[in-house]
């Protein structure tokens, strides 16, 4: 077990932490497990006591192990906290290409602000949908005050509140001190990613997914690969696979009203894949922004199945609109801390007022009449939607909407080109084709909430046209 690998080219310290790491991410090392003494260790790799020492320390600078008087030298418990201090490498940051820019994107921006266009590709509530509350009127003595109850996980009373709604709402019982709170959903990941990976490491997620978009993992250096989903969610098996071949560190997972498809993970699949999780030590990350906006019952989330296997993130964004930037990691205690401790390095510093806004925007009065409110407004968007969507059932499909922003429709015919995409611009409908997710270029995601009834009218006229010039092409290759 314990050997190098001669035809390595890396020093032999590394090679004995790198091995180390592998070890615990297979579950050949679990939490709490005691590695052998440094005297053995060193016989073994056949190396002088003081690599040994070295490699030792590095991993428990990093977090991976704990070294206890009395003890030992023991896998750590926390099993997935990695080293506070952020692990960007600005120099090899600052010496790559700069990512091509989405020439789709572009064209769609200098549209976006037209009267005449008809925006489906912004991922928010229309303003006239966001839930109203009454923001009492605060001094600037009494922010005052309520900035000197912050502390380093955040406003003390919307961590509470949080913490209240995931019990009653989630069957979740967490602790404050198991509570970040961050600006956004977005910061959140690229603290874990800071902490938690390093420059190299591969992670998995759904395909398709909203994540390819994100310049955030271009940024930390980290890679991504696409598992496929079925009706059920994310495939098991193609992740098992992807797991061994690609040594994946870690899952991040939007299993409810997924982005950009729309669909939930069932219950039967979500077990699936905490198993799988805990086979091969690998921490989840249940990003849980869309679960607000649901029209039935849900299953339970990934953090209520497996409370310390998996890390879950929240946000305002989805019902409060980009104007209440609040979001909140859940998470054992140890990994908060260390998440903590980057934030603060890293100057990620929330201000109060944004915090004291969402928590009157939580606690008000009126807040479970008003969201219910919203649920039912957008039902009858939805059930609008599917009116019109039957003049159209013979070229797309789409599964029934439970919740959520988004729908899926699938071209049901040959294969699109980019340049067949071309025609929604041309039509002023703002659409978000799957390219913009993954490879595939056979489907698009509609913000179906931002349409009143006599848009939806004319999305589905327009929808016809361009399925008509885009078959045509069908037809006229066929001949």
């Amino acid at each position: 077990m314990w050997k190098l690998d001669e035809t390595k080219k890396i020093p032999v310290y590394q090679q004995i932490m790198e091995q180390v790491i592998e070890y615990i991410q297979t579950g050949q090392l679990s939490p709490g497990d005691r590695l052998p003494s440094e005297r053995k260790l060193a016989a073994s790799y056949q190396v002088n006591r003081s690599t040994v020492v070295h490699a030792l320390e590095e991993l428990v600078s990093l977090g991976w192990i704990v070294r206890q008087q009395g003890s030992g030298t023991l896998v750590n418990e926390g099993r997935w906290g990695r080293s506070a201090t952020p692990r960007m490498n600005w120099r090899q940051l600052l010496s790559r290409e700069t990512p091509r820019t989405e020439p789709y994107l572009v064209e769609l921006q200098h549209r976006i602000n037209d009267p005449e266009a008809l925006d489906l590709y912004t991922g928010e509530l229309p303003l006239d949908l966001i839930p109203d509350f009454r923001l009492p009127a605060y001094t600037w003595e009494e922010l005052l005050v309520e900035e000197k109850k912050q502390k380093a996980l955040g406003y003390p009373p919307l961590q509470r509140v949080i913490c209240e709604r995931l019990a009653r709402e989630q069957e979740l019982a967490v602790g404050t001190n198991e509570v970040l709170i961050t600006s956004g959903a977005q910061q959140a990941l690229f603290l874990l990613l800071q902490v938690m990976l390093e420059a190299g490491d591969s992670v998995a997620i759904e395909d398709p997914s909203f994540l390819y978009s994100l310049p955030i993992f271009d940024t930390a250096g980290v890679r991504l690969y696409g598992v496929p989903m079925d009706k059920e969610g994310m495939q098991i098996d193609a992740l098992e696979q992807l797991i061994l071949v690609k040594k994946i560190k870690l899952i991040i997972i939007n299993p409810t009203f997924q982005n950009p498809t729309g669909s939930t993970m069932t219950l039967k699949r979500r077990k699936e894949l905490i198993a799988l999780s805990q086979k091969y030590q690998l921490p989840i990350v249940e990003d849980d922004v869309f679960s607000e906006l649901n029209f039935e019952k849900l299953p339970p989330s990934l953090k209520t199945l497996a409370r310390h296997q998996v890390i879950h993130l929240g946000s305002l964004s989805k019902v409060f609109g980009s104007s209440i930037k609040i979001g909140w990691i859940i998470a054992d205690q140890n990994l908060i801390q260390r998440l903590a401790e980057a934030k603060q390095m890293m100057d990620f510093s929330i201000s109060v007022f944004p915090q004291v806004v969402a928590y009157t925007a939580l606690t008000d009065q009126n807040f479970s009449t008003n969201r219910q409110q919203l649920i039912d407004t957008l039902k009858q968007k939805r059930d609008c939607f599917y009116r019109y969507a039957e003049t159209v059932a013979d070229d797309w499909h789409f599964e029934p909407i439970a919740g959520g922003l988004y729908v899926w429709l699938h071209w049901r015919h040959q294969k699109l080109t980019r340049k067949d995409w071309s025609h929604f611009l041309q039509e002023k409908l703002l659409v978000a084709p799957s390219f913009l997710f993954s490879n595939d270029t056979m489907a698009m995601r509609v913000n179906y909430t931002r349409m009143t009834e006599e848009e939806c009218r004319i999305f589905f006229v327009k929808l016809k046209k361009i399925s008509g010039l885009i078959g045509g092409r069908k037809s006229e290759r066929s001949n």
